[in-house]
């Protein structure tokens, strides 16, 4: 077979090489994407950060394809355009670190009033105050995968008690992960509701009107998951109504429209979808691409399979 077997958003030097034999095309998702020569032989395509819109409309033009890597942690922009017999993987573990930093950043502004202090410091106004600690209070962490036990790691330092729940009961290293089916009682026990869970039928719309109306007077929402986990207009009801507060990096929709409701919202924080995007990506992203690449050359099964074999 002639032609590059692997397409990459990197050069082959930057992620380890590749075997004797081997070849890689290089596309990063600006510019042309790669000809017809090319994409016919591709293998292994790893989709460039941010821009798997532009990568979808290559994936039915690769006859050879048998594994798909995204280097974002969710993969419910891509999933449904998988073609058959092609293996997904996801980027797990890449995000963890960036996303779990911006999470416990959002909880803290929040609680200590950070957004009033910059308005007030734009203003030239010193407005002292008390505003509730992080310590002693009980923060539930919905979604109890890579990234939900990375807020957990860091927030162990901050005395706070913390409350796990994910699609099914089991343990973990820090204490017991509850089932959703308990997150009807939990909610009322919680200072702080952080959502870390994937995009899926089962969380598409999970923090609705229902599941607001059970959160504790005064409880902040933080959501680094997906915008869709959360019923916008549900969220901005509670909002305007005083009862709630939210720390958001994701939207619904997103881009959030200038006009949005949201934005104007009392007690709300909202950050553009920038939870993985830091100087801790690109390090951990080659690291698991190199992981793959010597994977796959060797007849190995990938990692992070999320659909497929």
């Amino acid at each position: 077979m002639s032609g590059p077997r692997v397409l990459l958003p990197w050069a082959p030097g930057e992620v380890g090489g590749l075997p004797e034999g081997w070849a890689a095309a290089v596309w990063d998702g600006t510019g042309d994407p790669p000809g017809e020569g090319v994409l016919r032989t591709v293998e292994l395509f790893v989709v460039p950060y941010t821009f798997t819109a532009a990568a979808l409309p290559l994936l039915a033009r690769m006859p050879r394809l048998r594994v798909l890597q995204s280097l974002s942690a969710g993969v419910d922009d891509l999933a449904p355009s998988v073609p058959a017999g092609v293996t997904l993987c996801n980027a797990r573990g890449v995000h963890d670190a960036s996303t779990a930093e911006l999470a416990v950043a959002l909880v803290l502004a929040s609680l200590r009033g950070i957004p009033g202090f910059v308005v007030d410091q734009q203003a030239h106004r010193w407005s002292d105050g008390f505003w509730p600690a992080l310590a002693g209070r009980s923060v539930l962490i919905v979604g109890h995968g890579s990234i939900g036990a990375a807020v957990e790691a860091r927030l162990a330092a901050f005395e706070c008690d913390i409350v796990r729940v994910a699609r099914t009961a089991r343990e973990s290293p820090g204490g017991p992960v509850h089932a959703f089916g308990e997150l009807p009682r939990l909610l009322g026990t919680a200072d702080v509701v952080v959502l870390t869970v994937p995009l899926a039928p089962g969380t598409r719309g999970l923090v609705d009107a229902g599941f607001l109306a059970r959160m504790k007077d005064g409880a902040l929402l933080v959501n680094v998951a997906r915008g869709p986990v959360v019923d916008t207009d549900a969220l901005v009801r509670e909002l305007r109504s005083g009862r709630l507060r939210a720390a958001l990096d994701v939207t619904e929709p997103e881009p959030l429209p200038a006009d949005h409701p949201l934005w104007s919202a009392p007690n709300v924080l909202i950050t553009p979808h920038v939870g993985g995007q830091t100087s801790a990506f690109e390090p951990r992203a080659r690291a698991l691409v190199r992981t793959q690449l010597e994977r796959f050359t060797a007849g190995l099964p990938p990692v992070n399979v999320v659909l497929g074999r």
